[in-house]
């Protein structure tokens, strides 16, 4: 009898193993090995899209390297900093801050450049900008916002706009204490400017003579959209911080599966940081600033970010030289985005470089640069012939990367012929 008993147990959970979701839509039990069972038909399948998802990356990022690579080659993006010094920020978070000067030192006359950068980034991201400002002649000051980067890790409660402009006013009051400035955002960066003026706008007022906003935005709507529109990116804005958080438990799986997943990840990278071809070296040194930013940072500064408004900070910039600068392909930062910057800021350039995304100081260098240094040239000649900035009309210009776009062409035909 009890044999039988056994064998009845054993068919019943045969059965269930067959009709195991079937059982779960009425509402019935699954016994633990059926879940497991269950589970592991889901987890063969999604190992075998991303296996699948992986070769077919693997193949884009193979044609990248082949064909792309002139566009970024290889130690394009080293550089050995002037100094490096440590900042202690108002709250006792250390910063790390780095300062480059041309050759012979900087003329006292000239502003020096702030570079802020944006959110999962680090002050890397201004590489090509930094080089290309100090041998212009003009000193550079570059940090890492608080938990990107080399800067510490901050309490978790500390990760807002607002204490991001304070530490911003204590790295100028350290390295830049005197003499004008020209202050560059990124994304979060330019947030943390406008959080500088509202909170410190008699710095602004005496010493800020131009200020370029790339890529951000003032606020007062839904940050967190990723190109989905504002219904998902509400739903994003109210689920990221959460799924974000959770993974952070698992910081250390995630790097595991990063190592395993590099040419997936390449290509979401890709998607969302450009909208042109750029080289797979590129692609690698912007994902190992975002993936190095850890989750739970990331988790920490979206609800800050999503939330953002300093709409009325920009008032503080009347009277500034202002750049507004946008990719007409940026999926987490559209150009209308910035427009709230140029409508409240007297006399603002709005600038749209075509085929540009998020990161486009990486994207289009070349265009980054030359704005940059037509900006500062034009505080500097309203300074020196005082004229009044806030009585420019605005200007809204569209600006396409010719020079890219030839060496594109090159590339690919140069593929084709081999």
């Amino acid at each position: 009898m009890g044999r039988r008993r056994r064998h009845d147990q054993l068919r019943g959970r045969d059965q269930a193993w067959c009709t195991g979701p079937a059982r779960l839509r009425r509402g019935g039990r699954v016994s633990p090995a059926n879940r497991g069972l269950i589970g592991l038909g889901v987890g063969l399948a999604a190992a075998g899209v991303a296996t699948a998802a992986g070769v077919a990356a693997g193949r884009v990022n193979r044609d990248r390297v082949a064909r792309y690579a002139a566009l970024a080659p290889e130690g394009v993006y080293a550089v050995v900093p002037g100094k490096e010094l440590v900042v202690v920020a108002d709250d006792g978070t250390p910063l790390h801050v780095e300062v480059d000067e041309p050759t012979g030192g900087a003329d006292p006359g000239k502003p020096t450049i702030v570079f802020s950068h944006g959110y999962t980034l680090s002050l890397r991201s201004w590489v090509l900008q930094r080089k290309a400002l100090v041998e212009a002649g003009y000193r550079v000051v570059l940090w890492d916002q608080r938990s990107h980067g080399e800067s510490e890790r901050a309490p978790a409660d500390t990760a807002t706009i607002d204490q991001l402009g304070r530490d911003l006013h204590s790295v100028i009051d350290e390295v830049a204490p005197e003499g004008p400035l020209v202050l560059v955002g990124h994304s979060m960066g330019g947030m943390t400017m406008m959080s500088l003026a509202e909170q410190f706008p008699e710095l602004v007022r005496d010493r800020v003579v131009a200020a370029a906003f790339v890529a951000t935005s003032a606020g007062g709507q839904n940050m967190v959209t990723l190109g989905f529109g504002q219904f998902l990116g509400r739903l994003l804005g109210r689920l990221g911080p959460r799924f974000l958080a959770r993974l952070g438990t698992r910081q250390q799986l995630v790097d595991t599966a990063r190592r395993v997943g590099r040419d997936i990840e390449d290509l979401i990278v890709d998607h969302y940081s450009f909208a042109s071809p750029v080289s797979r070296n590129t692609i690698r040194y912007t994902a190992d600033m975002i993936m190095g930013t850890p989750l739970a940072v990331m988790s920490e500064f979206l609800p800050s970010i999503n939330v953002h408004d300093k709409r009325a900070a920009l008032k503080q910039f009347n009277g500034v030289e202002t750049l507004v600068l946008n990719g007409s392909g940026d999926l987490l930062t559209p150009p209308d985005h910035s427009e709230a910057i140029v409508q409240i800021v007297p006399g603002a350039e709005h600038v749209v470089v075509e085929e540009a995304g998020h990161i486009i100081m990486l994207e289009h260098p070349d265009v980054v640069n030359e704005q940059l240094l037509s900006l500062v040239e034009r505080a500097e000649r309203a300074a020196a012939e005082g004229i009044a900035v806030s009585r420019k009309p605005r200007v809204r210009r569209t600006v396409t990367d010719l020079a890219k776009r030839r060496e594109v062409a090159k590339a690919r035909k140069s593929r084709r012929r081999g």
